[in-house]
């Protein structure tokens, strides 16, 4: 076949990266089928079972038939039960008409891509950052307006930075709250700022909540809603409530922008998965909150032993994780290898899976890795003693 007869496809994918972590799970998969162990701190999946009330409610509506489509905004009854969560957790009056249930967190982001975006044009974001946000942004055409930041900065945006990196092409802010892959909250004065710097500039502020159960100690991030009815709000079943599989999340925004959504969502996907919306009812019943409050608590046990092990191994940690289960940190001080090779290295020599920075953005991309958490205090403990031994074998433990 010669070059002029291969398949044309659409430009914007040159500029669309695969998914790094995604690549390492399955590298990692093949590695545990040829018989080797491998303790998995690459990917962001709680390792625990969906709670049994949510899957017995699964089971409860296959068999009662509820197997056709539901409105593209959702059930009416998840919807309900979803104003009333943030009316009981953060004080804020959420009309159920404005909350979209959707595929995941990542049809939310796609729909307010769809909705907010015309070509070249862009939403301010963190470098580092989730990758996928950035992708969906470039799938319509548009930019991920990459904003450099550190621990010094808490790993997130502030007015005086959406004021300096604002463009002509800027439409609006995207924030993360706790954040992929830093586990950083932006605290409750900046969050002000940035939405009060963003409505001066007639902007849309986009924010991702969806690690909001999983905060630790005295740090509980305030949603966006308490302060900026305009805004939109990304969330999601799969983190916090441990759905992630069923691929189910919502989207919640403002009144002016729902007719112009639900047109989106009946064209992009009919609706989410019937079966999954009537499982999730049965998210906020008190016996599967008090099983996500264990779990939250085992997350925080995990994050306490984590880091000061590899804070030992010289892992550069300079801000502990508020929330989510990662820990985001820079490689030891006199390594000589970047980001990637050390992981592809500690994968195939060594048996541990863990995340370059290169998945997350560009700035000191290659000085960082990521290390998640979701795993059990005894895997940890198994591949902190192997991550010892491979930071041994460059020369520096």
């Amino acid at each position: 076949m010669t070059a002029d007869q291969r398949p044309k496809y659409a430009h914007r994918l040159k500029d669309i990266q695969s998914f790094k972590v995604m690549k390492l799970l399955a590298r990692a998969n093949q590695l545990q089928a040829a018989g080797h162990e491998v303790v998995h701190m690459e990917v962001g999946e709680p390792d625990f079972e969906t709670p049994p009330s949510i899957v017995s409610a699964g089971i409860d509506a296959l068999r009662a038939g509820k197997t056709k489509y539901t409105p593209a905004q959702g059930i009416p009854e998840l919807r309900a039960l979803l104003s009333r969560h943030y009316a009981d957790e953060h004080g804020v009056d959420v009309a159920p008409s404005r909350i979209f249930i959707t595929a995941g967190s990542s049809g939310a982001l796609l729909l307010v891509t769809a909705l907010l975006l015309n070509p070249n044009e862009g939403l301010l974001m963190t470098d580092p950052g989730y990758p996928c946000n950035r992708h969906f942004l470039k799938a319509f055409s548009g930019e991920g307006h990459l904003v450099p930041v550190s621990a010094a900065e808490s790993y997130q945006l502030s007015a005086e930075s959406v004021a300096r990196h604002w463009q002509a092409s800027t439409r609006g802010v995207l924030l993360a709250s706790p954040a992929n892959p830093t586990g950083a909250i932006i605290d409750e004065a900046n969050l002000k700022s940035v939405a009060a710097s963003v409505r001066q500039r007639g902007g849309h502020l986009v924010v991702d909540e969806i690690y909001h159960g999983l905060t630790y100690g005295s740090h509980k991030p305030s949603t966006i809603l308490a302060f900026d009815s305009e805004a939109f709000v990304i969330n999601s079943f799969s983190k916090y409530f441990g759905m992630t599989g069923w691929r189910l999340g919502w989207l919640i925004v403002p009144d002016s922008a729902v007719a112009e959504v639900e047109k989106l969502a009946q064209n992009l996907f009919i609706c989410p998965s019937s079966i999954a919306q009537e499982a999730a009812r049965a998210a906020f019943s008190a016996e599967a909150r008090d099983i996500m409050e264990r779990q939250r608590e085992a997350f925080q046990q995990r994050r306490d032993f984590l880091v000061p092990a590899l804070r030992e191994l010289g892992f550069g940690i300079e801000r502990m994780p508020e929330g989510a289960f990662y820990i985001y940190a820079t490689l030891p001080s006199g390594l000589a290898v970047e980001s990637e090779a050390f992981c592809d290295n500690l994968l195939e020599n060594h048996y541990v899976a863990v995340t370059p920075g290169t998945d997350f953005g560009f700035y000191r991309a290659n000085e960082h890795v990521r290390f998640s958490y979701a795993q059990r205090l005894n895997r940890l403990e198994l591949g902190v003693d192997r991550i010892r031994r491979a930071v041994a074998a460059y020369g520096l433990a």
